[in-house]
């Protein structure tokens, strides 16, 4: 049996990755660059990276071809740009990008770190009204609260 983590690692030797400070150089000499942020919609309603779009890893799949209600158009018809996808620590866009090769995608790459390095990289996120979130606020929110009982009882 495979653990995450070892799923994760053993998925990205297939995947490119980006950190943050790569991904505001890609903005400035790609301004048109797609920015994918398959976190669930209450994650990216509380907080994202600027002019990015979401599409939940749960539908990704669906949302990159025509015929379907996920469908995302600018999504399917964006199979030779630039894509960047993004989650909230850089382990589900791992699984997302290496999907998103085998369906055709030629240049997606992975935000190393997430959300979570964005906003520790002091880079600014917006909440679903597009107003900014504190620096507080989004350490607060990236601060892991696993429960006692999602704890692992060894």
């Amino acid at each position: 049996m495979k653990k995450f983590i070892e799923l994760v690692a053993e998925s990205a030797k297939n995947v490119t990755e980006i950190f943050p400070w790569d991904l505001e150089e890609r903005f400035k000499e790609n301004p048109s660059l797609l920015l994918l942020d398959i976190r669930e919609p209450y994650e990216y309603e509380a907080m994202h990276i600027k002019n990015s779009i979401n599409v939940p890893r749960g539908v990704l799949e669906t949302a990159c071809e025509y015929d379907y209600e996920e469908t995302v158009t600018e999504l399917v018809e964006a199979r030779d740009k630039e894509i960047i996808v993004a989650c909230r620590s850089g382990n589900r866009s791992i699984f997302a990008c290496e999907v998103m090769q085998k369906m055709g995608y030629q240049n997606v790459v992975s935000l190393k770190t997430g959300l979570r390095g964005w906003s520790d990289y002091e880079q600014p996120l917006f909440d679903k009204d597009g107003n900014e979130i504190s620096e507080d606020d989004a350490i607060d929110y990236f601060t892991s609260k696993i429960r006692e009982d999602q704890m692992n009882p060894k």
